[in-house]
Parts: C-alpha cells; structure tokens; sequence
C-alpha cells in the first residue's frame, strides 16, 4: 500500500474534479489519500485533509493538480522529506508537470509499478539574517521594493566579499529551474535545468551595469536592505515579510533536492521550442 498526497490548484475546477478522481481510485486499490486541509475542503474529501505540516509524513508520492505555481507550493510541502512530486498540467505554461490530465491515472499505475525516473532538480536555500528565518525555493528569492514609484538600494556580498550596491525595482536569485521565470521575463539567462548554479539578475536597475551574473551552487550571496525604504522578501512567490534598513537574506544552493516524477526524457530545449513558439520559425 502507498499513501499518496495530492495538492490541488485553489481557483481550477478542474483540478478539484481531478482530485476526486485520483482519490477514488487510489482508495478503490487499497492505497491512502491525504490532502493538505484547504486542498481538501476544495476537493470536497474531507476525511483526506491533514495539517500542513504534518502532509508530508510518510509519504511515497505527492501529486500536484495544477500549473507551475501549484508544482511550486508541492515542492515546498514535501522537498525536505525528499518526497518524490508528480505534476498533472491543469495550467497554461506547464514547464514542470510531466502529465497531461487525460492521461493521470495511468501515470498513478506505473508509478506505483516502479515505472518511472526522478528528475532531481536544484533548491535554493533562502534564510533572514535577522530571525533565522529559513525557506527552501525551487525557482527563486526576489527581493524588491514595496513604496511606488521609488527604487530600493540593496548591496550585495559574494561569499563575504562586498560586490556592489543596486538601485533598482529589486533583485532575482534564481535557481536553473527559476531561470525561465521571473529572472527570464527580467532579461536573464536561460540556464538548462539539471545545472547547478545560482543566477543574480537585477529589475530595472537604474544604473551603467544591468546584467545578470551566474555563480556556482554553493556560492553565498547576500542582499542586504540599505536606506530608509523597505522592501519585501518572496520565495517561489510566497511572501516572508518586509525588510528594514539593514535586514539582510543569504541565498545559496541547498543540500535538499525537488524530486520529480517522469516517464520518457524530457528535451528541455523541446519544451523550450514548444512554449515560445520557436517550432514554427
């Protein structure tokens, strides 16, 4: 028997409808189903529904019924207990999940026949000087103001070198994965994602020097907060607070690694081809 946990999209129907299938079915050949509680009470399966914290606990697979930012919240649940993730696509990009909704139950099958690879992908590892506060990410950290119309200063140290400051709408670091993101839509590199790197790109920095720079994995950068305007702190979009004058985050690569569930290879560059629309050039 394997106890299985499925992550639901809040504001898709279908993905709702998808997790009363996937329950059914698991539960009709003798495995477990857990929710996370919301994703429950949104599935209508509220005997699945367990505390967050509590989600990944002996889990042998987490299926994520969503896009990307739904794969994201996934990953985040269950990476530190090294809990493999199966993404069904009920978004519209779609770079993460492996399965198309049609075809979910049979990805559920061979899973559990063991007929399936994992895909490890790099974690960024982003913790607040000032409270110890610690969050794993699997695209990026993005530092960036909060006041309208005004830029916020941030300087930067490279592994306790002081580099330089930026003054700008705010600061991307960002994983292989993270790199066709938000850094992407910034003007960063693509990097492909079985790469380990960390990529700093800056938003609309008002400044000579605009460009990206990569760094290694373990490399540790810190942004730190300088004048009076604050700014605020995200990881893979879920917000961590407001940073004052003189809040600084370390991010650097974490020892945790995504799991990701998938069947045949992946051509990264494919996909790539595929969401830009480059196929028909």
């Amino acid at each position: 028997m394997a106890t299985v946990g499925l992550v639901v999209h809040p504001d898709r129907l279908q993905a709702a409808e998808l997790a009363r299938t996937a329950a059914r079915w698991l539960l009709d050949h003798g495995h477990e189903v857990r929710l996370p509680k919301d994703d429950a009470g949104l599935a209508g399966l509220p005997a699945a529904a367990t505390d967050d914290d509590a989600f990944p606990d002996g889990l042998d697979l987490a299926v994520s019924l969503g896009g990307d930012g739904t794969m994201l919240r996934t990953v985040d649940l269950v990476a530190e207990e090294g809990v493999p993730v199966l993404g069904v696509n009920v978004g519209q990009l779609g770079y993460l999940a492996a399965v198309e909704p049609a075809d979910m139950v049979h990805a559920l099958e061979r899973f559990l026949d063991g007929a399936f690879t994992i895909e490890e992908r790099m974690l960024l590892r982003v913790t607040v000087e000032s409270s110890g506060v610690t969050s794993l990410a699997l695209n990026e950290a993005v530092v960036e103001k909060t006041p309208m119309g005004h830029t916020v200063r941030l300087s930067v140290w490279i592994d306790d070198t002081f580099w330089t400051t930026y003054a700008a709408d705010g600061l991307i670091v960002a994983t292989p994965t993270g790199s066709t993101a938000y850094s992407l839509s910034a003007r960063g590199p693509i990097l492909a994602p079985d790469l380990l790197a960390l990529v700093l790109t800056p938003v609309s920095p008002h400044q000579l020097f605009d460009r990206s720079m990569v760094f290694g994995a373990t490399t540790k950068l810190r942004l730190e907060v300088c004048g009076p305007r604050t700014a605020t702190l995200s990881a893979d979009g879920r917000n961590l607070g407001e940073l004052q004058d003189g809040d600084a985050v370390v991010c650097t690569g974490a020892d945790e690694r995504a799991r990701l569930v998938t069947f045949e290879p992946r051509d990264f560059h494919h996909v790539l081809k595929t969401k830009f629309s480059l196929n028909d050039r």
